[in-house]
């Protein structure tokens, strides 16, 4: 056999050399998708910009603010950009929705960074499953998108107390979004944390992210002159080193610009467009114009009207000058338990929503027209806000209270374009509980009970590792020996009960109620809190907490000597539920109460929505998944579920009902988001 001389066989020793290199591409790619353990710890360890190809190393000089248009690197660049929220979608459908994206002609995928999601607990950090920021990340890259990331800390977005941990609200004193010590030090922490995951997604260091944005509308809170120039140091210090940039609407443009940071706006109407540009350029000369936030709808609240926009949002993707497939009518979105109209396209939805956050309405469709034509044709970048809502899984959405408390809807959502195609969905056979568990007859499965000789507020219960209690209900016990008036400052709504017997709801509106006559001896007075939904915006968001607030009275007398139950219904508290704790359902449940029935699915799971039809609040659970908040007082009356979390064959359903059961629950093909109404 020949020996293989080098010389003698340059293409081999060419061929070998581009397969070492590719190989290392892959490897490298690797590491970065890794949703934890030792590979990812490899991959931040590395430094890649070393071993970056020469074609990549082109990329030193990232966007630009140059005169007044936008540069990446030499050339011109214009953003048509795109909210979609990674926490509001099943990770299984990322791709599609950022393939919708893409087929509307958008280049740029924004999205925030929810901390209270990613941090649950002090200290410890979660961005596994759906939570895999960097896995989106480079999916917009692989799908063709740039990405601004916006994360906060406070990020608004219609989400319990802006995205900020409930577990912050321990501190009697805390002062959020400031400079406060306490605030301040578990920012740094987080950031920490957040950003050797992001610094490596740069666009300088190869990844999709061209821009990131510092905070977001402070301008309209600005409590503390320090604290944007803080934000946007503790971003630099650990390694942020793309364009930086602020978003603030009209109320706030003024107060919310910090230096070395390009400021964008955020509007609903083509009235406030000429304002804000003529302000921008006389506070930052000329400089590229942006659109932040456009917002292509409003959110919904329960007990008020589904706001919406007509099927012409459909030419919105034509008005930035591109070539797109119209987005469709009665796409869905898919955001849980609360509907938000806050976006331009959603599939688990049925009829296009789109929200701002605060009491602004939006406008109407050709109002909205007008402004995206108007945004456009000045030469300004734009991002819709949002493209696709998604949905308020779980207990995440917040809420707003100015004159009156009202918390926000499960679905946060609008249409979708064609190509690629709509997920296919289907209406699965109603589903009979046959099983039950009544509250009281579950509380010997739960935690032991906190004691307490006064009541505790939900963030302050010593559990889940000191971190207290963030979602879900709580309830507390107590003993009387008395009839009479009942006092209390509840948030968000108690109910009232007489050992197991409701005698009515205690809330922002209703602080007393009366007690009727008791037994003889020791009764055991009983009050189920629901957290509703915390502020998300405001300058009252220091006082978000949530429970019993204070002491409770019974004719002017503080009772004592509580046990407090943490509801907070995560996939761990249905587990104590075993198959022997549950019962047969009797003709007269004693609620509130827990109905179980199995849902059958013969072939490949499709996304479907429910319908309660004769149930009057609660939640859904699918599978552990918790689907969102149902109330018959609307507008929303159906809950996306998505195929991705069903099996082929038999699935959980688990409701928990508040006060009144209906004989089924039904699965339809189309939602129901209520009575519309057209803002003006």
């Amino acid at each position: 056999m020949p020996k293989w001389n080098v010389r003698q066989r340059p293409g081999r020793m060419l061929g070998l050399l581009l397969l070492v290199i590719l190989s290392f591409l892959v490897l490298r790619r690797y590491l970065h998708l890794q949703p934890g353990g030792c590979d990812r710890e490899v991959a931040r360890r590395v430094n890649w910009h070393r071993m970056t190809p020469l074609w990549m190393r082109q990329r030193r000089l990232g966007l630009q603010a140059k005169g007044q248009n936008f540069m990446l690197e030499d050339s011109a660049f214009w953003i048509f950009g795109g909210s979609v929220h990674y926490f509001r979608v099943p990770r299984e459908y990322w791709r599609d929705r950022l393939l919708k994206m893409k087929a509307c002609g958008l280049n740029t995928l924004t999205t925030y960074v929810p901390w209270n999601l990613h941090e649950p607990e002090r200290g410890r950090f979660d961005f596994s499953g759906n939570l895999d920021l960097e896995a989106f990340v480079l999916l917009a890259a692989e799908v063709g998108l740039w990405v601004i990331l916006r994360p906060g800390p406070y990020i608004c977005s219609e989400m319990d107390l802006g995205g900020l941990p409930s577990w912050l609200l321990q501190d009697p004193d805390m002062r959020l979004r400031t400079t406060y010590k306490g605030f301040a030090e578990a920012v740094d922490l987080y950031f920490d944390h957040l950003m050797a995951r992001v610094v490596p997604l740069q666009y300088k260091h190869g990844g999709p992210i061209i821009a990131v944005q510092v905070e977001n509308e402070y301008g309209s809170y600005n409590k503390d002159p320090a604290y944007m120039p803080y934000v946007k140091k503790a971003l630099e210090d650990r390694g942020i080193v793309e364009l930086l940039l602020t978003s603030d609407n009209k109320d706030g443009l003024s107060k919310g610009i910090v230096d070395g940071a390009l400021a964008t706006i955020n509007l609903q109407s083509q009235n406030e467009l000429q304002f804000l540009t003529t302000f921008l350029l006389s506070v930052q000369g000329v400089q590229p114009r942006m659109v932040m936030e456009c917002w292509t709808g409003w959110f919904d609240s329960w007990g008020g009207p589904h706001s919406i926009l007509d099927s012409s949002v459909a030419q919105l993707p034509t008005l930035c000058g591109v070539d797109s497939t119209p987005v469709l009518e009665n796409a869905e979105n898919p955001l849980g338990p609360v509907a938000y109209p806050r976006s331009l396209i959603d599939e688990d939805l049925g009829a296009s929503r789109v929200c701002a956050h605060g009491p602004r309405a939006a406008g109407d469709p050709a109002q909205i027209l007008e402004t995206v034509s108007a945004i456009v044709d000045s030469g300004s970048s734009i991002n819709l806000y949002m493209f696709h809502g998604g949905t308020n899984f779980g207990f995440i959405s917040g809420a707003v209270h100015l004159q009156d408390y009202k918390s926000d809807v499960t679905s946060y959502g609008a249409p979708l374009p064609a190509p690629p195609d709509l997920l296919p969905k289907t209406a699965y056979e109603p589903v009979m509980p046959a099983l039950y568990l009544s509250l009281w007859d579950a509380l010997p499965y739960l935690e032991e009970p906190v004691t307490s000789e006064k009541p505790l507020n939900m963030e302050n219960l010593p559990i889940n590792g000191g971190n207290g209690q963030s979602f879900g209900y709580t309830l507390y016990e107590t003993t009387i020996t008395s009839s009479g008036i009942l006092s209390a400052c509840v948030r968000d709504r108690g109910q009232v009960f007489v050992n197991t017997v409701s005698i009515g709801f205690l809330d922002y509106k209703r602080k007393k109620i009366v007690v009727p006559l008791v037994q003889q001896g020791f009764t055991v007075l009983r009050i189920l809190v629901e957290n509703c939904g915390r502020v998300n915006y405001g300058t009252n968001i220091d006082d978000q907490r949530k429970g019993l607030i204070g002491n409770i009275y019974l004719n002017d007398s503080p009772l004592k000597k509580f046990k407090i139950y943490s509801l907070d219904m995560k996939k761990s508290f249905f587990q104590r539920f075993h198959a022997d704790k549950w019962n047969p359902l009797p003709d007269v449940p004693v609620f509130p109460a827990f109905f179980l029935g199995p849902l059958l699915v013969s072939v490949s799971p499709c996304d479907t929505f429910v319908k309660l039809e004769g149930w009057e609040k609660g939640v859904v659970f699918i599978n552990g998944q918790n689907l969102g908040r149902y109330w018959n007082i609307g507008p929303q009356e159906t809950l996306y579920l998505p195929g991705a979390w069903l099996d082929q064959g038999l699935n959980q359903v688990i409701v928990f009902e508040e006060k009144m059961a209906g004989p089924v629950v039904q699965f339809t093909e189309t939602p129901y988001l209520g009575r519309h109404q057209y803002m003006n």
